[in-house]
């Protein structure tokens, strides 16, 4: 059994029984939110603390289970689309998350520390919501964009060896918490959280990680851990977990041996994932090929395609899996430092007279001088630093990269960015798909790249009666035609700037000036918006 505290008798609940809680949940003011999540886990772990039958403890947490979720749904808001890393206060709101998560799991711990014959039959049941809320934990630092930190993961491989070694693995029990009530077994629970785990980096939509949870949980006769197993190149390759370590699945190639170490065989998965694709390829519908979802087919197939190559093939593991030695690139975050480091000089507003005495003037009190605008070295001292990123992947259209610092600028998916070597001025413009904070504190980021090569421009915009428009001057990248690629020129301009057939003028680097007309928006992220246009 996990080590608990122990109960105090100076510990006072607001509830000893299920009415009592009833009553007051009841009263719990919800206008706000965190008050009310933090008032819920001081209680929970306030009952924790409680000595008490762990038959009337247990009828108490059931009747929690509801409330806590969907407090813990509408709390968890408020960490949607952050930067990362993650500011103090932010962090504060995660570790309030999986604090309750963990005061429900250490209720059902509780509960298996003090069972008693009563409770006999209920022990699968225990076991199982134990594991649920761990899973709850781990998919709570996911969601945030994190890794899930040591201590979670070493508490959640100890869980299951302890259902091991109670011999309940298999024992499937029904949940609430799952579609239709559905019987999961503890060994199905545990694997489908590694596996879910894994695809985090896919940029699964909430619907699609419900399905594929919920599918995971159907098939349950291909999940099997064993202490060992083998495979054949043409089979799909085996994961491994380490239940004395501190991470998820790992690739087998990688794996080191230990007395934890566990398998999980693929072949039966791969096997299941690729009879579905086929027979809806063929024109089955998802539900006549048992695929409980609302998805339509190609959907489907689009799915299971992306959880096939994920956790049945055979890849590199990332370079947080696996440190290795690899290339470096630098890294721009953000349209104004993109420019600058492509134009060489900083960006500064057209016809801005006003604005070009300012920053002299604070140049000179901070320098001594008026800066050069032109210049490798004066744009470091204006604080325009590229970091550096160690390159793991880096192919015409995508790339995925490790941040070589746990410190720098925060960013998130759908930020803009560029790359470039230190040997060379060309530049990669690119957006942010998925971004992970790893144990070390270092970025994972998956980027796919824009078309051209960018160049630097200045786009100035009259003002307009139209209060929604904004004007003046913004820093601006040109992505030029790839005619034999039958891609047109586009603009990559600051978000909420664009209007179709707004008439802007471009000055480009050299001085030189063009006027465009706007056409359509071709994608839209947190700081930019990718737009077609023609010389007006």
């Amino acid at each position: 059994m996990l080590s608990l505290e122990p109960t105090d008798n100076q510990a006072t609940p607001a509830f000893h029984d299920v009415e009592a809680c009833k009553k007051w949940l009841s009263q719990l003011q919800l206008t706000n939110i965190g008050m009310a999540q933090g008032n819920l886990r001081k209680q929970i772990e306030e009952l924790n603390r409680y000595a008490m039958k762990a038959e009337a403890r247990f009828s108490i947490l059931e009747l929690l289970r509801d409330p806590v979720a969907q407090l813990q749904s509408d709390f968890a808001k408020r960490l949607i689309g952050k930067p990362l890393p993650l500011t103090d206060d932010e962090h504060l709101l995660l570790t309030a998350l999986t604090s309750l998560w963990q005061a429900m799991q250490n209720g059902y711990l509780r509960c298996l520390q003090s069972a008693d014959t009563h409770m006999e039959k209920k022990r699968a049941m225990l076991w199982q919501r134990s594991l649920y809320y761990g899973m709850q934990q781990i998919f709570e630092f996911t969601r945030a964009g994190y890794e899930p930190d040591r201590a979670t993961w070493q508490q959640f491989h100890a869980l299951y060896l302890n259902v091991e070694s109670s011999g309940l693995k298999n024992e499937t029990v029904k949940d609430e918490r799952f579609h239709n009530k559905f019987p999961v077994n503890c060994q199905t629970l545990y694997l489908a959280a590694l596996l879910m785990h894994r695809t985090r980096l896919l940029g699964l939509t909430r619907e699609q990680r419900h399905t594929a949870e919920h599918w995971l949980l159907l098939w349950a006769d291909t999940l099997t851990l064993l202490p060992r197993c083998t495979a054949t190149k043409e089979d799909a390759p085996p994961l491994v977990v380490d239940l004395e370590g501190y991470r998820g699945l790992q690739s087998a190639a990688h794996a080191r041996a230990s007395t934890g170490m566990r398998c999980l065989p693929m072949v039966p998965l791969s096997k299941q994932i690729r009879i579905k694709t086929i027979l809806l390829q063929q024109g089955q519908t998802p539900k006549k090929v048992e695929l409980a979802t609302d998805l339509p087919g190609k959907e489907c197939i689009d799915l299971l395609g992306k959880l096939h190559q994920c956790w049945c093939e055979a890849r590199t593991d990332t370079l947080i899996e696996m440190p290795r030695e690899t290339s470096a690139v630098n890294m721009c975050v953000g349209l104004e430092k993109i420019y600058s480091h492509i134009a060489q000089k900083p960006f500064k507003p057209v016809k801005d007279v006003g604005k070009a005495m300012q920053d002299a003037q604070t140049q000179i009190a901070t320098f001594g001088r008026v800066l050069d605008e032109t210049g490798q070295h004066n744009l470091k001292e204006l604080g325009f630093i590229p970091e550096a990123w160690l390159v793991e992947e880096n192919t015409l259209l995508r790339g995925r990269l490790l941040r070589h610092s746990p410190t720098g600028d925060r960013m998130a998916a759908h930020h803009i960015i560029s790359i470039f070597t230190a040997d060379s001025p060309a530049h990669k413009a690119g957006v942010i798909d998925r971004i992970e904070v790893a144990h070390s504190g270092q970025l994972y980021v998956t980027v796919h790249y824009l078309p051209g090569q960018p160049q630097a421009v200045i786009a100035n915009a009259p003002e307009s009666p139209q209060a929604m428009l904004k004007s003046g001057s913004v820093p601006c990248l040109i992505l030029p035609a790839m005619e034999k690629l039958r891609i047109p020129a586009s603009l990559v301009m600051p978000r909420d700037w664009f209007q179709a057939g707004r008439e802007i003028e471009l000055t480009r680097v050299d001085r030189s000036k063009q006027k465009v007309k706007l056409g359509i928006s071709v994608e839209r992220g947190v700081d930019y918006e990718r737009v077609s246009f023609k010389l007006a």
